[in-house]
């Protein structure tokens, strides 16, 4: 009886301490989340990383620490202070991942670590890992499009230059050597790019951005073709996107001028 007695004794002092622990670690969160609210970024790791300790099985506190070490991120800078924010992020995220693996902010979040990296390899296979857990992500299917853009532009650019072409000269190629090296090399990756932003815009058909990128795709793409009027059949379809681009965006900044009670000032002609 008095082992018996003894052992409830335990087993209470462990839930109580447990659930000591638990508010603890909410509490601590509760703090994280006012101060990253209030863009004070670095308080808010210290009190999620403290909300982890207590509770290491804390998802949401340490998705909230991710976020937090991912908002101190500065893309394109290469201090080491900078690159250690992006791997402390990354890593955090994989933790989540470990646990939960299809959360969609840790991969999507990943993702766009990468994407801001310019690791373009990295960056495609975890937007491609976001669109299977979530098939109606318009901005992974965007991602893609952008990446193979990012991909593509270099090359035709660098390859234009060596020909002594400038980027605005009109096209195709001249010399068939070059260009079909390119297109052999590149014309897959445009054309996957192209079936992306579709995809994106097939979800989100107000998606300026993506049509913006299938103009840009379209007009470089047009470069590759064999003849002249193959080349500005591309043009015309490039300029057609550019045209939707800019009308979207104009539809789309009356829209929010109307619900906010403002008045829209003339687009730029």
């Amino acid at each position: 009886m008095r082992n018996a007695i003894l052992a409830l004794t335990v087993t209470g002092l462990a839930l109580f301490s447990a659930g000591c622990q638990q508010l603890k670690s909410r509490d601590q969160l509760n703090k994280g989340v006012q101060a990253f609210k209030s863009a004070q970024y670095p308080e808010a790791v210290e009190h999620f990383k403290t909300a982890v300790d207590l509770e290491p099985d804390f998802a949401v506190a340490r998705l909230y620490l991710a976020t937090a070490y991912m908002q101190q991120y500065i893309p394109g800078a290469t201090s080491p202070e900078n690159t250690q924010m992006a791997e402390a992020a990354h890593d955090q995220f994989m933790k989540v991942l470990e646990k939960t693996p299809n959360d969609k902010v840790a991969i999507a979040s990943i993702a766009s670590l990468y994407l801001n990296q310019q690791k373009w390899d990295e960056a495609q296979q975890w937007n491609e890992k976001l669109i299977g857990v979530d098939p109606k992500n318009a901005d992974a299917y965007y991602s893609l499009g952008f990446i193979a853009w990012s991909r593509w532009y270099p090359a035709l650019a660098k390859a234009k230059a060596a020909l002594g072409m400038r980027q605005e000269d009109p096209g195709p190629i001249k010399d068939k050597k070059v260009k079909e090296e390119l297109k052999a090399k590149y014309l897959p990756i445009v054309d996957a790019g192209l079936a992306a932003l579709d995809k994106a815009l097939q979800i989100n058909p107000e998606y300026d951005d993506a049509m913006a990128y299938e103009n840009l795709l379209v007009r470089e793409r047009a470069d590759l073709m064999d003849s002249k009027d193959e080349y500005e059949a591309q043009v015309k379809i490039a300029d057609d996107w550019f045209q939707k681009t800019v009308q979207t965006r104009k539809i789309k900044a009356e829209r929010k001028g109307k619900g906010a009670g403002g008045i829209v000032a003339d687009q730029p002609k």
